[in-house]
């Protein structure tokens, strides 16, 4: 396995105090557990203090991310217990043996991975960009399994379609070329800082100095936080065949969208589409922000994601 070595913390090197409470280190405990026979590395973040209405918040970051990207919404939320794994293929948790790293296997890895803990049907389940992806497909898979969904800067139409399609294109490109390209250019290419930087500065819609560079150092550091080529492209083609929009009509169950107004990425008005398929759903836009949303804005993330807990409880 070409494994990528990476710095993995419950916090990081890279995060001004500013960014995060005094509070989190003494609520983080990070974890590991075997599931269908690989090991997945979590970290749950228990509440400040519990009390009838802390809930069980299970958290799926998205493409190239890890546990760290939506850490700042977590910290935020001290009344909740969050979990939050790195994806098998992701972050320090190992890829599938055998399986393909598709949008249904992920799928199925949240059921193991919520039977591994004994996680039960009261728990939220959140996901976040490609993780939106994966929770709304298990979502619809599995009646039942969770209550309300919570789905963050949310892919609601094909990748390949419409005005960024080209560039989804040239990025399926780069990344079937990494895979094909000896091993060493492979992974220079992948983790080439130039190329992370720009994207990382294309997302950034804030004009806060201080919170890019703090944006800009989590990208550096985790970024290229995957196991190995293979499994990488293997989950980028699995993000951009799918969209929540493909089982939107099959989510009976409470859906909450939250929205970037200047998302390039998942943008705003195919948020509206989406929302009038699902069933019974919201849709919060947060203005000014683009795809970070769990950077950028995460206590308006946090807002709603409280109010929306309450709106529909256990």
């Amino acid at each position: 396995m070409e494994k990528v070595d990476t710095a993995h913390n419950s916090g990081s090197a890279q995060a001004p105090r500013r960014f995060f409470s005094s509070s989190l280190p003494g609520r983080t405990r990070a974890s590991d557990v075997e599931v269908d026979g690989c090991t997945v590395a979590y970290w749950t973040y228990e509440p400040v203090k519990a009390d009838d209405k802390t809930r069980t918040i299970l958290v799926i970051h998205g493409f190239r991310g890890d546990h760290h990207g939506l850490l700042r919404v977590a910290d935020l939320l001290p009344e909740m217990r969050i979990i939050m794994p790195d994806l098998p293929g992701f972050g320090s948790s190992e890829p599938f043996l055998q399986d393909e790293h598709t949008v249904e296997r992920y799928g199925n890895f949240i059921s193991g991975f919520m039977a591994a803990l004994g996680l039960g049907p009261s728990t939220v389940l959140v996901g976040h960009s490609f993780g939106s992806i994966v929770a709304s497909h298990f979502a619809a898979a599995h009646p039942g399994a969770v209550h309300p969904l919570i789905l963050i800067n949310p892919i609601a139409a094909p990748a390949l379609e419409g005005p960024k399609g080209v560039m989804t294109k040239l990025a399926v490109f780069y990344y079937q070329a990494s895979a094909w390209l000896p091993r060493r250019v492979g992974l220079a290419l992948l983790r080439n800082r130039a190329i992370v930087r720009i994207m990382s500065i294309t997302m950034a819609k804030t004009r806060d100095k201080q919170l890019r560079r703090f944006i800009h150092g989590q990208h550096d550091a985790y970024f290229s936080a995957f196991a190995d080529r293979k499994s990488l492209l293997e989950a980028f083609k699995a993000s951009v065949s799918g969209t929540v929009g493909d089982v939107a009509g099959q989510l009976h169950l409470p859906v909450l969208l939250i929205a970037g107004e200047k998302d390039e990425i998942a943008t705003l008005p195919n948020q509206h589409k989406l929302m009038q398929r699902l069933p019974n759903g919201k849709l919060v836009v947060i203005p000014g922000v683009g795809h970070l949303i769990h950077y950028e804005t995460p206590a308006r993330a946090a807002a709603a994601i409280r109010t929306f807990l309450e709106e529909h409880p256990a």
